[in-house]
Order: structure tokens, then C-alpha cells, then sequence
């Protein structure tokens, strides 16, 4: 399959084709997958977000691989709803740094009645600094999607984790029909859809194609598609699994930027453990969003200035908004990392 082939957007993909992608020798397969970024987006160009969890720990879902869940002991405190402020400090420091984006997590099942204003007042505080808003609140209803749409949510997140047929041995609390049903109405509601999925919780290459193959087929692709290495924790069912060869989590990327071409494919969780070279393959690979900072919601995650000297040496610049100008936007992340450096600029809700 030629690349201009492939970058053409498709919602027919069959197995068949997701594993002759996966199976192409691997020099074939990043050409192909670089060669259709390049005719979507600038291949030296990254968008950059931050998480914060605005809710820590406790969450009524079993998901095997979450240190937040309810269900298993991780030595996670658990904490309530943080106040609007300090997410919105929070956010404020993101912008000073360079995200252009701001992602906001909670541990639910759903939201709660009582919580709603609450993250809806989050949305309009961020919204209200000039940065893309995401959340990631669990499953919602109709009501709860146009509220957030009307107070300006540009993303939500929600991943379907893997494929439907593995996804019964990693969740029983949601059912893979549930998560389908809030990307719908997250879609009705005009908002932008985050979803992924993750690697290295013992699925076979078949789940991850299946994976790949229910976002590509969506009616419309995921804006923004996080492919996740599994951060294994003590504690969690899925503590001692094997690790994911890296050459395996880079033909992931791959394939994902080749089905989803107009999509931002993002290197998430996992890149802590990620050496440079590997993260350069991944941006070579297709990968153009990552999160920056020092938390990902309750993991670990390489410090900014470390990222932006990464960046430096790639010769990749953080993705700017359109209402900023590149060159002036580029000054202002440098600088504020000189007088930031050695500050902790970002913090989770256990320690809030």
C-alpha cells in the first residue's frame, strides 16, 4: 500500500489490513507512516498539554492497570473535588510553560449532581486564560455533555483501553458499550474527541489492531488519539506484566498515524521510561502531542525543561495556537523554563 493510499481517511479498515500494516518490515513501515504525517501536519512541530488530576483516587471502576481504582490498595490517598482556584493556578502555570492545552481528570464512574457546577466553573476559568480545555470524567448522559459543551469544553477524553474482545479482562465494571455511547455524545454535543488506548496489559497484536480499527471506524476519528504504555504499579492486578518491546509500541504509533492521518497521535503515559531515542522514534513514527509537566494524573512524567531540551536537540517546537504568533510564543515557553526551572510547577490532587 502506497502512502498517498494510505493517507486518504477511512472508516472501512479490516483486520486483515491493520495486520499487514503491523507486519511490514519496520524501516517500510515508519517511511510510510512519516510520509503521510508530513502531507497533514509539520513533522517538526509537537502539541503540548498538561493533566492535572482534579480528583484523586478512589474510583468505583475495577480497571486492572489504575492505581486509582477503589478496588485494589496502592497506597494512593484518596482525595475530593480540588478547588476551582488552584486548578485554575494550575492551568495558569501550564500556559507559562508552553501547553496550549489543559486536561483536567477525575477517578468517577460519572459526575456526580453536586460536582458538576463545580467543573463546569473549571472549564470557564480555562477556557477563560486562552487554553484548549479537555476533561476526562468518566461516562456521561446527554444532559452532563451539552452542559459541558455550553461551558466551552473543546475535549473530552475517554479511551476505550483496547480491543472488545480483551476489554472483558480488564474492566467488568463499564462495558465497552457504555464507552461507545459518551463518545457519541460527546460527538452530538460539537465537542473534540480525545480516545485511545494502551499497551502491555497482556493483549495480543490482533487486540491491539482490533483497538486501532474501532477509532479509525467511528463515523468521525478521534482529534487527538493518546497511545498509552502501560505504567505497571504495585498493587494493581497488572503489577507484573511483561514490559511492551519498545519496536512494538513504535509500530503502534505508526499504524495509528497511518489509519487516522488528520488525528494528533499522542505519546502518553509510559514516556517516563522512554529514553530519548525511543521518543524520537516515536515523533518520527507519526507522534505529534504529548503531556508535559512533572504529573501525569498519579504517574510520573519526564520534567518540562527536560522536554524542551529534547525538543532542542530534535529541532521541534511546541505546536502554537493559531492566535499566537510562533516566534514570540517559542521566546516566551524558553524563557519562562529559565526562571522556572527549579520550581514544581505542577502538583496532583493528593497533594493539594
Amino acid at each position: 500500500m502506497s502512502a498517498t493510499a494510505a493517507s486518504v481517511t477511512r472508516h472501512d479498515w479490516s483486520l486483515a489490513e491493520v495486520r499487514a500494516l503491523f507486519e511490514q518490515p519496520f524501516n517500510d513501515l515508519i517511511f510510510q507512516a512519516q510520509a503521510v504525517h508530513r502531507q497533514h501536519f509539520d513533522a517538526n512541530r509537537v502539541q503540548v498539554s498538561t493533566l492535572l488530576s482534579i480528583k484523586t483516587g478512589a474510583c468505583p471502576e475495577d480497571c486492572k492497570y489504575c492505581p486509582q481504582s477503589g478496588h485494589y490498595n496502592t497506597g494512593l490517598d484518596k482525595e475530593k473535588l480540588m478547588e476551582v482556584q488552584k486548578v485554575l493556578d494550575a492551568a495558569a502555570e501550564a500556559k507559562a510553560i508552553g501547553s496550549t492545552r489543559f486536561c483536567m481528570g477525575a477517578a468517577w464512574k460519572h459526575p456526580s449532581a453536586k460536582d458538576m457546577p463545580y467543573v463546569l466553573k473549571m472549564v470557564e476559568g480555562v477556557k477563560a486564560l486562552g487554553l484548549e480545555t479537555c476533561m476526562t470524567l468518566g461516562k456521561l448522559d446527554q444532559e452532563q455533555t451539552k452542559a459541558l459543551a455550553a461551558a466551552g469544553l473543546d475535549y473530552y477524553n475517554h479511551n476505550l483501553d483496547t480491543s472488545p474482545e480483551f476489554y472483558g479482562n480488564i474492566i467488568t465494571t463499564r462495558t465497552y458499550a457504555d464507552r461507545l455511547e459518551t463518545l457519541s455524545y460527546v460527538r452530538d454535543a460539537g465537542m473534540k474527541i480525545c480516545s485511545g488506548g494502551i499497551l502491555g496489559m497482556g493483549e495480543s497484536l490482533d487486540d491491539r489492531a482490533g483497538l486501532l480499527i474501532q477509532l479509525a471506524n467511528l463515523p468521525e476519528h478521534p482529534e487527538s488519539v493518546p497511545i498509552n504504555m502501560l505504567v505497571k504499579v504495585k498493587g494493581t492486578p497488572l503489577a507484573d506484566e511483561q514490559d511492551v518491546d519498545p519496536f512494538d509500541f513504535i509500530r503502534m504509533l505508526a499504524v495509528a498515524r497511518i489509519m487516522m492521518p488528520k488525528s494528533h497521535v499522542r505519546l502518553s503515559a509510559g514516556r517516563e521510561q522512554m529514553n530519548e531515542q525511543m521518543q524520537a522514534l516515536a515523533f518520527l513514527a507519526g507522534a505529534n502531542s504529548i503531556f508535559y509537566g512533572e504529573k501525569l494524573l498519579t504517574t510520573g512524567n519526564p520534567q518540562a525543561d527536560k522536554d524542551m531540551l529534547l525538543f532542542k536537540r530534535l529541532g521541534i517546537q511546541p505546536e502554537a495556537r493559531e492566535e499566537h504568533d510562533d516566534e514570540v510564543h517559542q521566546a516566551a515557553i524558553e524563557q519562562a523554563l529559565v526562571e522556572q526551572r527549579d520550581s514544581k510547577l505542577f502538583y496532583d490532587a493528593a497533594s493539594a
